[in-house]
């Protein structure tokens, strides 16, 4: 080729017309249906805001807060972990708040009434009267709410035909007799409450006020907050208040493996910024001021141009669908029922400020605007928060971000309001204020925080969750089903050399490989679509259905383990995606292996392929009553041969029975913990089936030895030995409790198995005994006959005269015959029993009595 020839490099571009990826779509609140979901930044960028309604800090967190906030850490996760994008995640702390005064301040109040020396019979009339007070005040309430449900469902009728309207109609009836359930529930808990304080037995003393308080302490705590709350001035009882259950909230957080927010926003410590929002909500004319508070003006928001109530319009005007808001307080220094305080003037009992209207402090809504826009600024791609949260909370979040960033021409402030849906027990939300609530540290008592992520993975996150047993039951099946199958994955590729084995793909490879693929795109589009991570989890377990049917047709050896760890990984990499196992992003730096991490060696799974093998020998030796020669010589191979081929020696110890001590053969050789105990656990194994062998024991005492290592020894050593039929275990590590709850299980099941069984048993053996028993209670057959007749033969038994004397003839002696065969034939059945045994009755009687004393053992 000459130097001026010119190069022509060959390559054609990939096809770009191919089926596009759909886009992700999000369930938007603003519109209740879901959107195609871009970054405010433009459709290309990877960077995105959010902002979380972070924990009211008044009391402990129960499974409620949990359905919010380990629902959307997962929903983070998705976007983060597989989307790609980079989130700045802010989450506010709100420590200033009308609950939390309230509950520091009682809280204080109560534990001083509890050390006033007041004797028990006066807490239990206190109580009874502040219980009374409470049952007065609910069956206001219902009332109040009972006659708004019958003005809604006048509203739904009248509206008839319009559907947009009827929708909003249904929405406001059914929010409305949802708060009817509720707060009829706490009527109830009151009645409970004081019924139970007037069964109570006084003994005297502080246990006895202690019992008095735990029953009617709530009460007693509202009652003197009216009467005493004022003079609780010390700020300090508010803050430390707070500060022990955000202190709480974030150690549950931590518990339930949620990551923690880029920034956290506290009020109090955000108060100038918080004035300055205000102020210019003032400049800008959309607030007025009262008597030192400040008021939000929804008329005049309106008039400037601006919707108010655009994630809950139906519920705009309504009080009682804002009975846990602000808009609700009884004030008549608002212009319009639907204004709400931005503000609060100063008043006693409560924590205070100063500003430009005096002293006070901020009202709960204006705390998220003003943070939020202290950080993100005057776009939020994302805000989160509870479905409860909806009205009046982010309705006026946003009415207070439009007023503050008006003159930026602000119509709206967040683009993508996601809430997630009530967790429900019982048929209502899990709330504090009705006292149906699990706390997230009692969950986590019954369940690791692995199933509870496994159990919320399993919901849609935007709709109601039942927490009960079904859910529960799912998500045990569930996990159940990952551990087997990553255990079945382990347990096929153990031991495989690539080198040695072949590795061409046949027929069954290549369809195992085309479900991998079809697995990888239904969850990339369960994810698109509005990250549905029940249907993503659905994807995986008929990926794992299609492993587990792969693994059987193969033989031993035969499975490709660069597929099986190719499907392995990807089902690891969505659960790590969601949160259930640990992701790259959880543990920040260089990490050590699990191996390593867990006390293991390169040493422990021979240690247990040989303990399995020598096991599995021993265990066909017994089942097939092999001669105790034979065995002991098994013993010894495992010494000479599979101990030794470990680098160990086995030293007899003389007079002992079998018993012997290991040493490494190498003294400079290291040994993790973990293989050190498997050694101890196999060699004892091996000491006790060389006793037998030598004692000649019988096969179902190896064989029960054989069940011992596998149901407790191993077991305790975090080892799961499965015995398969063609007679080679297969060994998994496992969670040592999790095995015994199995065995538990398993051991419960067979007993309740055995008692129904005895439960048959005794049932039928009495129906037997009884009939029998009713047989021979009956008289003779010439006794039951001598209505009709009068004599019978003696040798046959047959009547010859009827009752008046006269000899049978002809068809009347044949009818006579029929009666006795007829008479013979109900005796038939103890006549034979007797036949073949003449203490048959009492022998049975025996049975029943020792059948009746083995169901009395198993139930005991």
């Amino acid at each position: 080729m000459s130097s001026g020839t010119k190069v022509t490099r060959e390559w054609y571009p990939p096809a770009a017309d191919g089926a596009q990826a759909a886009p992700l779509v999000l369930y938007n609140s603003f519109l209740d249906e879901k959107v195609p979901f871009v970054p405010a930044a433009g459709p290309n960028s990877r960077q995105i805001t959010w902002y979380a309604c972070g924990p009211t800090v008044y009391d402990v967190a129960h499974m409620g807060h949990a359905r919010n906030y380990l629902s959307f850490d997962i929903v983070r996760r998705v976007l983060e972990d597989y989307f790609g994008y980079n989130c700045l995640m802010v989450m506010n702390v709100t420590d200033v708040d009308d609950k939390i005064i309230l509950r520091a301040r009682r809280n204080y109040l109560l534990a001083q009434y509890k050390g006033s020396g007041k004797s028990p019979d006066e807490v239990k009339a206190y109580a009874a009267r502040a219980i009374q007070a409470a049952i007065s005040k609910q069956q206001g309430k219902v009332a109040e709410l009972q006659d708004l449900v019958s003005k809604a469902e006048a509203e739904l009728q009248a509206v008839a035909g319009d559907d947009k309207k009827v929708a909003f109609a249904q929405r406001k009836l059914s929010e409305l007799e949802g708060a009817v359930r509720g707060e009829a529930l706490k009527g109830k808990q009151a009645a409970d409450a004081l019924a139970a304080l007037e069964a109570f037995q006084q003994t005297g003393g502080p246990d006895a006020i202690d019992a008095l308080l735990a029953l009617g302490g709530d009460y007693v705590a509202e009652a003197l907050d009216k009467e005493l709350g004022a003079a609780v001035t010390d700020p300090s009882v508010f803050r430390a208040h707070a500060a022990k259950y955000e202190r709480e909230f974030l150690e549950d957080m931590d518990a339930l493996g949620c990551r923690r927010p880029d920034v956290m926003t506290r009020v109090s410590e955000y108060i100038p910024e918080i004035i300055a929002y205000v102020q210019r909500i003032l400049d800008n004319e959309m607030s007025y001021v009262c008597n030192g508070s400040v008021y939000f003006d929804t008329q005049n928001f309106r008039s400037c141009g601006h919707t108010y109530g655009k994630l809950n319009p139906w519920a705009v005007g309504s009080a009682a669908l804002a009975a846990e808001g602000e808009s609700n307080f009884e004030t008549s220094e608002k212009r319009s029922p639907q204004d709400f305080v931005l503000w609060k003037a100063a008043k006693p009992g409560e924590p205070v400020w100063e500003s430009p209207w005096g002293l006070g402090r901020p009202g709960w809504h204006i705390e998220c605007s003003a943070m939020a826009s202290s950080i993100i600024g005057s776009r939020l791609d994302i805000h989160t928060g509870g479905e409860d949260l909806r009205f009046p909370h982010h309705d006026n979040e946003l009415a207070q971000a439009e007023a503050y960033y008006h003159t930026d021409g602000c119509k709206q402030w967040v683009n993508y309001f996601l809430h997630c849906g009530h967790l429900h027990i019982e048929g209502l939300k899990m709330s504090k204020s009705l006292k149906n609530f699990v706390t997230i540290r009692e969950a986590l008592q019954t369940f690791n925080a692995r199933q509870l992520r496994l159990m919320f993975v399993l919901q849609p996150w935007n709709k109601t969750m039942l927490y009960g047993e079904q859910s529960r039951a799912e998500m045990k099946a569930r996990e159940a089903q990952l551990k087997n199958f990553f255990q079945n994955v382990e347990a096929a590729v153990r031991g495989q050399e690539l080198t040695a084995t072949e590795q061409r793909w046949q027929a069954d490879d290549f369809e195992l490989n085309t479900r991998i693929l079809a697995t990888q795109a239904a969850v990339d589009a369960a994810l698109r679509d509005n990250i549905n991570t029940p249907a993503a989890m659905d994807a995986l377990a008929d990926l794992i259905k299609a492993v587990n049917k792969y693994l059987e047709k193969k033989e031993a050896g035969a499975a490709r383990p660069l597929l099986l760890r190719k499907a392995a990984a990807y089902v690891t990499r969505i659960l790590s995606v969601f949160g259930i196992v640990d992701g790259p992003s959880d543990r920040p730096g260089f990490t050590e292996s699990s191996a390593s991490a867990a006390g293991a060696d390169d040493m422990s799974p021979r240690c247990l392929d040989v303990f399995a093998a020598f096991r599995d020998e021993v265990r066909g030796m017994a089942k097939a009553k092999a001669d105790p020669r034979d065995v002991a010589a098994a013993c010894d191979r495992l010494r000479d041969q599979g101990l030794a081929d470990l680098g160990v020696q086995l030293e007899e110890q003389q007079g002992t029975n079998g018993k012997a001590a290991w040493r490494l053969a190498d003294p400079a050789a290291k040994l993790a913990a973990t293989t050190a105990r498997y050694l101890d656990a196999l060699v004892a194994f091996r000491g006790e089936v060389t006793a037998m062998a030598a004692a000649g024991a019988e096969a179902r005492e190896v064989l029960a030895a054989c069940d011992r290592l596998r149901d407790h020894t191993l077991v305790d050593l975090g080892v799961r030995l499965e015995d398969r039929p063609e007679g080679k275990a297969v060994w998994k590590l496992d969670d040592p409790a999790a095995m015994r709850e199995e065995i538990a299980a398993r051991a419960a099941a067979a007993a309740s198995a055995a008692r129904k069984k005895l439960e048959g048993a005794v049932e039928r053996k009495v129906k037997e005994l009884e009939k029998l028993e009713g047989l021979a209670a009956l008289p003779s057959i010439q006794e039951a006959l001598a209505d009709k007749f009068s004599q019978f033969d003696p040798a046959s038994g047959e009547p010859t005269h009827d009752k008046e004397g006269k000899p049978l003839e002809g068809k009347a002696k044949d009818k006579a015959r029929k009666d006795v065969e007829k008479a013979a034939k109900v005796r038939e059945p103890l006549t034979k029993k007797l036949a073949e045994d003449p203490d048959a009755l009492a022998k049975m009687r025996a049975e029943v009595e020792d059948l009746r004393k083995q169901l009395e053992a198993l139930s005991t």
